[in-house]
This record gives structure tokens, sequence and C-alpha cells, in this order.
């Protein structure tokens, strides 16, 4: 989950860079076609499919029609919402993460847990209102910031499905038909953006950001997330997301791009104060 939350960190940054580049929906088809190449090879080559797995396929497109859900909404904020107010919104997953626990897998959590979601909710909204008081009284929050919420419940829902959903596949090949599913539905949907798209006349850093976005962003924390879940409370594996703003600021700088101010950045303490808090045995 540490290594989870670097690479997503790496996904607000990158895909704001061509989020306004082609329609959500085809970027995401396509993110999802490249991850189910390359982890369904790595699945068939490694362990095979065994025919269990193509029992209940209809848990497949369940999850992923709710995953996908959360990458076309990704897209569509970052395409107004900086990165950094992005990932801050992406703190408040375990928050929505613990409520879909308790009701999907009857996962209760303690007092502690319960503070410690608090604490990081109020450093989220300090940061998504960009430390501003006037904006947060009148509610004054970016289209791209509220789109992101509901992309948030979303996958706040998948991380309990993956496990009520699992009928003992390995996480390669649970993966693997999720992304399948995810990739079928998107190219139902979304074919006309698709087709109408030149692609082979997109620019180069296009496609460096798609490659990440597919094989890092897509794939692989897709493994993570499917081994995390197995054996970790839904609403401790998303603890590590409120790592992800601080990651941000890291790959905003280091892209070029100028920090955040020193008032939202208090905001950023109280969230790695909620996550030591909800990391504690």
């Amino acid at each position: 989950m540490l290594l989870f939350s670097v690479i997503v960190a790496g996904s607000f940054s990158l895909g704001s860079i061509i989020a306004n580049q082609v329609s959500p929906g085809a970027l995401t088809a396509v993110r999802f076609l490249i991850a189910f190449c390359i982890i369904g090879s790595i699945a068939a080559l490694r362990e095979g499919i065994p025919r269990t797995a193509f029992k209940s396929t209809w848990r497949y497109f369940v999850l992923g029609g709710v995953f996908i859900t959360y990458f076309v909404l990704m897209f569509e904020a970052l395409k107004t919402a900086p990165p950094v107010s992005t990932s801050a919104v992406f703190t408040l997953t375990p928050l929505f993460s613990a409520v879909a626990g308790y009701f999907l897998l009857k996962q209760f959590i303690n007092t502690r847990i319960a503070f410690a979601l608090f604490i990081g909710a109020i450093g989220a909204i300090w940061m998504i209102f960009r430390a501003d008081i006037g904006s947060l009284i009148k509610f004054n929050i970016g289209t791209g910031e509220l789109i992101f919420v509901v992309a948030c419940i979303f996958h706040a829902i998948y991380t309990p499905l993956v496990r009520k959903l699992n009928r003992g596949e390995t996480p390669l090949v649970f993966t693997a038909g999720t992304l399948l599913a995810g990739t079928l539905l998107l190219f139902l949907v979304f074919w006309k953006d698709i087709v109408s798209i030149s692609w082979v006349n997109l620019p180069f850093v296009f496609w460096v950001c798609l490659l990440y976005l597919a094989i890092f962003a897509s794939a692989v924390t897709n493994l993570l997330i499917h081994h995390s879940t197995m054996v970790l409370p839904s609403s401790k594996v998303m603890a590590y997301t409120y790592l992800i703003p601080s990651w941000v600021v890291m790959w905003e700088l280091i892209l070029g791009n100028p920090p955040p101010t020193p008032l939202v950045l208090i905001g950023l303490l109280l969230i790695i104060v909620s996550l030591l808090l909800l990391l504690r045995e």
C-alpha cells in the first residue's frame, strides 16, 4: 500500500497533463486495454486461467463497472481541478471505505480509527478549499473537486467489493478479469469517442503519460490493492491514501510546478497525523 500511494500520486500529476487532450472515456478505455493485455498475459503464462475463474463472471463486470466509473470521473475532474487539490479529495476515500466496509462486510471501526478518519477529513477539506475560510463557509468548491468526490465514493465501494466477490481466485487472475470486464464496458459505452480520435497524431508526452497510467497506475496498483484487501481491513488499506497528497506535492515539484502555500500545507500535516493514528496496532 505504500508503493500504491506513490504510484497513484503520479497518476494525478501525469493525468492532469493529458486530461484535456482526449475524452475521459476514451482515455480510460485505452488505458484499461493496455493494462489488461499486460496482466492477462502474465496471469496466463505464470499461473494459467483456471475454469473456476469463469464462474459467476458477473462479479468482474460489477467490479469493472465500479472501477471504470472512478477513473472516468477522475479524468473529468482533472480537466479543471489541480492535482494537489484532487489528491486531497482522494484522502476522503478511507472515510467512505470504512462506511462501505461496514455495510458490505460488517467491519466495525473503533474510536481511534473513527477519530483518525475525522482528523484526516478535516485536513483534506482544508486542502480542498485551499485554506480559504470564506470559500469553506460559502461551500465554494470547484466543479472538478465536486466530481472527484463522487469518483472517490466509487473507489471506496470497490475496495470491500473485491473481498466480498473473490471466490478464491489469485490476485493476478481476479485483476485480469476485472480489467477485461472494465475494458469491454468502456469500449461499449465510449466507442464513438474512441474511433473519432486521431491516436497517431497525439504528442509523445501523451503516450508516455498514458503508458505510466496503464502499466503502473492501473495494472500494478490493481494487483497491489487486490493483495492488500485480502489481508487488511478496508479502512487500513485505504489509510495509505493519506500519503498521496505528500507524494503529489513532490511529483509537482519534480515536474516544475509551484508548491502549495504554507497555509494549505497545514491540511497536509493533519492528514499525516491521521495516517499515523490509522497505522497503529
